[in-house]
């Protein structure tokens, strides 16, 4: 009973040690995946004036960074993809149009696509259904996120990242 109870305690000792590890480096696989921006987008509905509706879904080893991820991925696509017309719904061009921003102003957008960064400000889930499904070694992760985009656009421009709609060609 004695050697129970020792083994008890130090296997939970070693699980309360090693838990924070393992997150830090699901969260460190989750960056590394943001970083390659490996995540589609598409319309999801058509919104209000200045906000899109999209379904975005991230793929990445576990589930939990992957939420976060695809908050991430939906500014992403808005700012430098944008996306095709699907059915009915129209398709929105990137508000980024210049070739290499992304590598151009890159002190400016490592902390802002970092945990907790302004790209928080301009993207929120819609509703709490969360698809997830198995690819391979991978999780793909899919929801709906709702971007302010002419919030975004604001933004941008005044941190002069984007040129103005009034600026011309």
């Amino acid at each position: 009973m004695k050697q129970i109870i020792i083994n008890s305690i130090a296997a939970l000792s070693a699980l309360l040690l090693f838990a924070p590890g393992a997150d830090a480096q699901a969260r460190k696989k989750a960056d590394e995946a943001t970083e390659a921006w490996h995540y589609d987008i598409e319309p999801s509905s058509e919104a209000k004036q200045g906000i899109y509706v999209i379904r975005v879904c991230s793929y990445s080893s576990r589930t939990n960074p992957a939420l976060e991820q695809c908050l991430k991925n939906a500014v992403h696509g808005v700012i430098f993809k944008g996306y095709s017309a699907v059915g009915n719904i129209t398709g929105k061009p990137a508000l980024a149009r210049e070739p290499g921003i992304e590598t151009q102003k890159a002190d400016f957008f490592k902390p802002f696509f970092a945990d907790g960064g302004d790209f928080r400000k301009f993207a929120s889930q819609v509703g709490d259904e969360v698809e997830r499904t198995k690819v391979g070694r991978e999780v793909k992760v899919c929801m709906q996120v709702k971007v302010m985009a002419d919030d975004l656009r604001k933004y941008l421009e005044a941190a002069g990242i984007i040129k103005g709609l009034a600026t011309g060609f």
